[in-house]
């Protein structure tokens, strides 16, 4: 339990973060935007992932956790596009021709439609990137012991919180936002 709570706060720390970092640079509006089927995929393409990550963090540790953040943008993307195509989609399908080492690019090109040159790919890709080494200096700071189970759950909590920033980004990218909602009396307007 105690455990659960420590990585959790950790989670949730990160979370807020990452959140202040992309507000501050206009990739978000201070608010998390998400979709329960969004989260729900995560649960299923994580284990994949981490088959792909885990092996790439000694020698590319931004890549392995950013590349989280793409799988979210291009889930919320397919979300928006046609759920009841994409809700199954592999997660395979998300490799690039190299398979996870130009996911990256292959998110942004043939699912977000972008081009790698256009302003908007750039600051995607410096978005990723500070969210990222930010991310590394959170998991520094636990001075967690390499290679040990408490160093797995941390880097697994880690891409979770990349995969959620990532979606927030994209939903937000398409035009979505929190509104509050008077949920006074309704009424039915001639």
């Amino acid at each position: 339990m105690e455990q659960t709570e420590y990585f959790d706060t950790f989670e949730n720390n990160l979370l807020s973060e990452l959140l202040k970092l992309c507000t501050s640079h206009k990739m978000l509006e201070g608010t998390l935007l998400s979709s329960e089927d969004i989260d729900e995929r995560w649960k299923e393409y994580a284990p994949e992932y981490m088959a792909d990550a885990v092996p790439q963090v000694n020698a590319f540790p931004a890549a392995a956790i950013a590349w989280a953040g793409y799988v979210g943008m291009a889930v919320a993307h397919r979300w928006d596009e046609d759920w009841a195509t994409y809700a199954t989609e592999p997660y395979s399908a998300l490799h690039g021709a190299e398979g996870f080492d130009d996911m990256d690019e292959h998110i942004l090109q043939n699912i977000l439609g972008l081009s790698l040159e256009e302003e908007q790919s750039q600051k995607i890709e410096d978005m990723m990137r500070r969210c990222a080494n930010t991310a590394i200096t959170y998991i520094r700071r636990e001075e967690v012991e390499a290679q040990s189970t408490k160093a797995f759950y941390i880097f697994a909590r880690t891409t979770r919180v990349l995969f959620r920033i990532g979606a927030a980004m994209e939903l937000h990218r398409l035009g979505y936002k929190f509104e509050k909602v008077n949920l006074g009396t309704p009424s039915i307007l001639n």
